[in-house]
C-alpha cells in the first residue's frame, strides 16, 4: 500500500487529503470535508490536469497582450506543449471576452480563450 498526501484545492478549505493506493489503484480518500475532495484526490493520483493561463500579442489594440486562459483543463503533461503554442499566437484588435485565440490547443481539443476584452485603437 501506498500513501499519497495531498492538500484539496476543490473550495477554500484547503483539507490536508491522504491517499491510499494500491497497485496504482486508489483504494480509499480521507481528510476531506467535503465531495469536491474526494474527487480532486482520486483525480489528481490518477490523471492530473490543469487549467493553463497565459497572454498572447495583440496587433492593433488599446493594450499590447491580452490574457487568455484553456477553456477546460488540460492532462498536465501537456502544459509545455500548450505553452509553446500559445507562444506563437497573436491575435488582432478588438478581442472579447472568450474569443478563441486559438482552437484545438496542442492537439488536445481543448481552445485558448481570451478572458479580457481589448478593443481596437
Amino acid at each position: 500500500m501506498e500513501i499519497r498526501n495531498l492538500t484539496c484545492i476543490g473550495c477554500p478549505l484547503g483539507c490536508l487529503l491522504a491517499v491510499e493506493m494500491d497497485n496504482g489503484e486508489v483504494k480509499s480518500v480521507s481528510g476531506n470535508t467535503c465531495k469536491r475532495g474526494d474527487d480532486y484526490a482520486r483525480k489528481e493520483v490518477t490523471h492530473p490536469t490543469r487549467i493553463v493561463t497565459s497572454s498572447v500579442y495583440v496587433t492593433g489594440g488599446a493594450i499590447p497582450m491580452v490574457s487568455v486562459k484553456t477553456a477546460q483543463d488540460i492532462p498536465k503533461e501537456k502544459i509545455m506543449d500548450i505553452m509553446q503554442s500559445i507562444d506563437r499566437v497573436t491575435v488582432a484588435a478588438p478581442v472579447k471576452i472568450g474569443d478563441v485565440v486559438l482552437a484545438n490547443a496542442a492537439d488536445t481539443g481543448v481552445d485558448i480563450i481570451a478572458t479580457k476584452d481589448i478593443p481596437a485603437v
